[in-house]
């Protein structure tokens, strides 16, 4: 799989995104941030997981 960002780069999108008060629904991220999304689902076994790693979920 092809991923564009390091796992401190999808906790720091992450955490930015819930900072500017962004949507981190599933859907939403998957529509608007597909690379963020494929990376996070490389590092993580679920975008939940990923939202609990950086600390927003």
């Amino acid at each position: 799989m092809d991923v564009s960002l390091t796992s401190e780069e999808v906790i720091a999108q992450i955490q930015k995104l819930q900072n500017e008060g962004k949507s981190l629904r599933k859907k939403e991220i998957k529509q608007l941030y597909p690379d963020l999304m494929r990376s996070a689902l490389y590092y993580y076994p679920s975008w939940q997981h990923a939202l609990e790693e950086s600390k927003v979920g």
